[in-house]
């Protein structure tokens, strides 16, 4: 029990659910109720809601838990009543739309917010309003934000979260200031607008007629101009400010809007709708200044493997990664329309595309892998209204630093707790070279701060470890330098982003190691087919080569010879792959693929192979765990510096399932021939981890259970079913 006594001040629908679900829960003792109306006390006993009432001073008496439950205008009155009588070590929480007024109220009437005072808001109603209408259920899959103040007490704060989880709510906290800001954009406002458009086509001779024929969106939309008046004349006046500022900011843009339909300018009509309904499934987080990120409650997601199985079938996995990243840079900025087939819909490459929209790009799509791409040219892109938000791509962010490092306008990167750990300084130190000036946090990671109106000048850049991101970065900001911008690379790393500009007519010269461009020129849009992703192919490679009776193709696999390490290597260690239908599309090498079970060797992997298998070596140590005799890797010192340190995070993921292995400062040592029994993983949050440990179960002995898989939908959305149709024996569990 988390409370013993309960006081609600306002016996309504909010805080009659919220006691409800409380005491169905088991999380409460005895409740008690104030409230103005006292046969609303009367109907909360008789329902049994409530166990018994009073006073405002007499209820709190005591109590552990205090809910002001009352519009937000009367809070004031009701703080002067409870003060007398409140607990000192009572938790005091509301459930008000707006917090900052709620805040203001305590410190003055208090001389100061206490540790226990918690504001809180549920994301939660019903057009009917009282203690008749109150429901257990009323919070469940509903979120509930609270906005712990600087000096809250965290047991508190826990206390006062475990009691809405087990309301049934997702529990998020916010400041305060940012959740008044936040919830004038998103429920405020929508309000003021029901209201607004229900009373002015009320007023219309044909006013019958227009609500007799109206379709279900309008009736779904004003559906909220039903809402109890004094409360939302209590909210707009409470929250005054936030309010101005958001209805200042929607006039602007619906008369935008206005200008367009005047002038028939159909462009901007098709960027705004192309842009709000990508946004739309985003809503949340996309007016906190990220336009892209998954859902804010989106829960964690575990892995759980039965051993043994074979792999069979006939398949193709989802687009490149990286062409899709680079398909939509260039398109944007190319002249004309560029259209992609075979884009992928995985979460990294959306964000990439959102991030493209909030610069003004129109972009159509994605639909089953195509996009249509109305490029502005390459001087064409806009401001920003925030931060753009990446997720979980190092890929995005490093590109986008090149590409923004000479805009006319300011601009900052950010994304999701994986990327913030990366290292950037890899990146922002040659830009600066450039002429560049770019922020980054302590240890050169995100977020990244662009200052605009920055002129560059092309330079010379020898990569100290060869890295395509580095590369493509600093030829993407070549683009704007003046004169010519060369990158040297230790060893070869996938040259997509020379082959594409060269496909939209941007010349790229190639001197051995060396790629270089000179700024000042235009790109042409076109097509682009992006093939099918070796990274992705990968993981089947080496589960249909460890599984015994397998048999796989691989359909329009992509085999840039920058990109063919793994197969290499997996060759070189006795794997039987057949590679057949050879073609070019789009400037790049694809095939299918065949592959069947074979006997692998440990090998010493040569170090010209690493940046070549780069994103590959995760399951290329489940394929060396599998085989005859040592493998040795040497020289990747990259690995580390990934989505997580992916050398050490599998010899982790390894040890817990039986498998010891020796790492070395730039590498690993794997005795092949080891028993991999069942266990717990934790891959992370790095989704080649979480997918490697899917394939290592068809050579286990027992359940392994993989934590920390959601970010798997960043390259490979569809794993799991894909994955259970060529024989993988996966659950995907949430919670």
């Amino acid at each position: 029990m988390l409370f013993q006594r309960v006081a609600i001040i306002g016996l309504g629908l909010i805080g009659g659910s919220m006691v409800l679900a409380a005491k169905r829960s088991g999380l409460v003792g005895s409740v008690v109720a104030a409230d103005s109306s006292p046969d609303e006390l009367a109907l909360g006993v008789e329902l049994g809601v409530i166990d018994g009432y009073g006073s405002i001073s007499e209820v709190v008496k005591g109590a552990d838990l205090v809910v002001i439950a009352v519009p937000v205008r009367a809070t004031r009155v009701v703080l002067e009543q409870l003060r007398p009588s409140l607990e000192e070590h009572a938790v005091l929480t509301d459930v008000g739309s707006t917090k900052g007024s709620f805040v203001a109220a305590v410190r003055d009437i208090f001389g100061g917010c206490g540790p226990r005072v918690i504001p809180g808001h549920p994301i939660a109603g019903s057009e009917k309003n009282g203690v008749s209408a109150a429901k257990a259920t009323l919070f469940d899959d509903h979120k509930v934000i609270l906005t712990p103040l600087p000096d809250t007490d965290e047991d508190a704060l826990q206390r006062l979260t475990g009691l809405w989880e087990g309301c049934g709510a997702t529990v998020l906290t916010m400041d305060v200031a940012r959740h008044d800001e936040v919830l004038a954009a998103t429920s405020h406002l929508p309000h003021l607008i029901a209201f607004s458009l229900v009373d002015t086509l009320a007023g219309e001779d044909q006013n019958m007629e227009i609500f007799r024929y109206a379709a279900g969106g309008f009736r779904d939309f004003t559906r909220i101009a039903a809402s109890d008046p004094v409360m939302w004349h209590d909210i707009f006046l409470t929250n005054r400010e936030a309010v101005l500022r958001v209805i200042d900011h929607f006039t602007e843009d619906l008369e935008q809007l206005r200008r367009a339909i005047d002038t028939e300018d159909g462009a901007t009509l098709l960027r705004v709708f192309s842009r709000a309904r990508a946004a739309r499934n985003h809503f949340s987080k996309m007016l906190s200044g990220q336009a892209y990120v998954t859902d804010m409650s989106q829960k964690a997601v575990s892995f759980r493997l039965q051993p043994g199985g074979s792999i069979t079938g006939d398949i193709r996995v989802p687009g490149d990664k990286s062409i899709s990243h680079r398909s939509i840079m260039l398109g944007a900025l190319a002249d004309g329309v560029t259209e992609v087939d075979g884009f992928l819909e995985g979460e990294d490459s959306l964000a990439t595309l959102q991030a493209f929209r909030d610069m003004g790009v129109t972009i159509e799509g994605p639909d089953n892998g195509h996009v249509r791409i109305h490029g502005v040219g390459i001087d064409g892109l806009q401001a920003p209204r925030g931060p753009l938000y990446l997720g979980n791509s190092g890929t995005a962010m490093r590109l986008f630093a090149g590409l923004l490092a000479a805009q006319p306008f300011d601009s900052e990167l950010t994304g999701d707790a994986s990327l913030s750990r990366r290292p950037m300084g890899r990146v922002a130190d040659p830009l600066r070279a450039m002429g560049a000036v770019i922020d980054t946090a302590e240890g050169g990671r995100p977020p990244l701060k662009i200052r605009g109106g920055r002129k560059l000048s092309g330079i010379h850049y020898d990569m100290p470890v060869a890295s395509a991101q580095v590369k493509s970065c600093l030829l993407l900001a070549g683009l704007y330098a003046d004169g010519m911008t060369s990158v040297h690379e230790p060893a070869p790393t996938r040259d997509h982003t020379e082959r594409m500009l060269a496909g939209f007519g941007y010349h790229v010269h190639r001197d051995g190691a060396t790629a270089s461009v000179v700024g000042g020129a235009r790109l042409t849009g076109g097509r682009i087919d992006v093939p099918a992703d070796i990274s992705s192919a990968a993981f089947y490679l080496v589960a249909a080569s460890i599984a015994e009776g397998s048999d796989l193709t691989l359909r329009h696999v992509g085999m840039n010879p920058t990109r063919t390490g793994v197969i290499n290597i997996l060759k070189m260690m006795g794997a039987d792959i057949t590679v057949f239908n050879q073609r070019e599309i789009g400037g790049e090498p694809v095939a299918d693929l065949q592959v069947r079970s074979a006997v692998l060797r440990g090998i010493d992997i040569p170090e010209d192979q690493v940046p070549l298998a780069i994103d590959e070596f995760p399951v290329l140590f489940v394929a060396a765990t599998c085989a005859r005799g040592r493998t040795i890797l040497r020289g990747a010192e990259e690995l580390r510096v990934k989505e997580s340190d992916r050398i050490q995070v599998m010899a982790d993921g390894l040890r817990a399932v039986g498998v010891e292995t020796t790492v070395t400062p730039d590498g690993i040592v794997i005795d092949g021939g080891q028993t991999i029994t069942g266990g717990d993983v934790d891959s992370h949050g790095d989704h080649r981890i979480a997918m490697s440990f899917a394939v290592a179960s068809l050579r286990a002995t027992g359940e392994i259970r993989v934590n920390d898989c959601a970010n798997v939908a960043t390259s490979f959305p569809g794993f799991v079913e894909l994955a259970r149709q060529t024989g993988i024996f996966i659950e995907a569990e949430e919670g």
